[in-house]
């Protein structure tokens, strides 16, 4: 529930780069203070590392259509967790990243990305910009969908090797670097 209000709490603000200094400051409390937080040592942590907001690297696109496919991403604890391909998002200037569904648990939708400093820099197995399912994404509107990558952030595996995290696939791949988000 706090995740999906810190992310409630994005979409009501007016202003992108408030915004995410708002998100910046409760994903720290959130890391620092819950109780499952993935951080394997709490009392060293100080805070995420994330870059300064860009506002060139906010988008609204529309879903497009793509070749359904599924992917199926093994759990030690909840087996075998489906996705399926039902759409992809055009990033001016990027490329492409597939939007999955989850066809589990409540479902949802899921946008992992991975760049070009993945392992170096970012987290090498790709972050998530949507996963709705938790309550974090960057909204809607008649346009499309809220891309903002600055919102990008490094899944619980990244911090803690007990999570297992679906990460991003050759179809959420960019070949660009972004240093925006969540780095490490």
């Amino acid at each position: 529930m706090r995740v999906a209000r810190i992310y409630a709490d994005v979409r009501a603000a007016d202003d992108p780069a408030a915004a995410h200094r708002g998100w910046v400051a409760a994903r720290d409390d959130l890391f620092a203070t819950h109780p499952a937080s993935p951080v394997l040592d709490r009392s060293s942590f100080t805070g995420l590392d994330v870059a300064p907001y860009d506002p060139a690297l906010r988008f609204v696109v529309p879903v497009l259509p793509t070749e359904p496919r599924r992917m199926d991403v093994p759990t030690g604890t909840d087996g075998v967790v489906p996705f399926e391909r039902v759409g992809r998002l055009e990033l001016p200037g990027l490329g492409q990243l597939a939007v999955w569904a989850l066809r589990s648990y409540g479902g949802g939708l899921f946008v992992p990305v991975k760049d070009a400093l993945a392992g170096r820099g970012t987290y090498g197995g790709g972050r998530y910009l949507i996963d709705t399912i938790k309550g974090a994404n960057l909204g809607a509107t008649d346009d499309g969908l809220v891309v903002d990558l600055n919102f990008a952030y490094n899944p619980s595996c990244a911090y803690d090797p007990a999570w297992a995290c679906p990460l991003a696939q050759a179809e959420n791949t960019l070949a660009v670097p972004l240093d925006v988000g969540e780095r490490g």
